[in-house]
């Protein structure tokens, strides 16, 4: 019987990206122990991450299709850092229930309904330890504003797959966030018209 092997999974932009990020949230980590990734996608962010940053417990999360290939990742990375997925929808009652020093998603905001962005926000304090950071990657618009012709494009093209994804505004989730008991500490500008907003508790 043939045993087929499953492709590992890759994403180019988490490859191109992944340096950028890191040197964008590495000072914000410098002194924590612990990080739930939400959203971990293949992995790639994980083991990269959480190899230049052993001092770090990296936690991966996602819904349950992107559990093996995220496993894989860290099979191969061979870390004793960096753990496996949690399964983690941010709209169900299956947040972990351990707290954490910091929390990390990259590419997750426009891809999720606007009821997810909420309920990642009523949830998140819940498990944030006290000074603890959030760190959000990705594009965001400004005053209702796209700041690019890219990104409108490529929130048209988020509609088309799903309406109900879109690029959301900056001051809607930062009204959010201090509805949750954050402070938003940075909005750092990225590469390719994406931030990372940072916000503390």
């Amino acid at each position: 019987m043939l045993r087929h092997e499953t492709t590992k999974p890759f994403a180019q932009s988490s490859e191109e990206n992944k340096h950028v990020i890191l040197q964008a949230i590495q000072s914000f980590l410098n002194d924590r122990s612990s990080v739930l990734e939400i959203g971990s996608g293949t992995g790639q962010h994980a083991v990269h991450f959480a190899e230049q940053m052993p001092h770090l417990s990296w936690q991966t999360s996602d819904l349950i299709e992107s559990h093996n290939g995220i496993k894989q990742w860290i099979s191969d990375a061979n870390l004793n850092n960096v753990l496996p997925p949690l399964l983690l929808n941010v709209s169900e009652n299956n947040w972990p229930t351990t707290s954490y020093d910091a929390i990390y998603s990259a590419n997750s905001f426009h891809i999720m309904a606007k009821q997810n962005v909420q309920d990642f926000f009523s949830n998140v304090n819940n498990v944030l330890n006290q000074n603890g950071v959030v760190m959000i990657y990705g594009p965001f618009n400004y005053n209702g504003q796209y700041t690019s012709e890219s990104n409108a494009r490529f929130d048209g093209w988020l509609k088309q797959r799903n309406p109900a994804s879109c690029i959301k505004d900056f001051e809607w989730c930062n009204q959010l966030a201090e509805m949750a008991g954050l402070t938003l500490l940075e909005d750092i500008e990225m590469p390719q018209n994406n931030r990372i907003l940072v916000w503390t508790k």
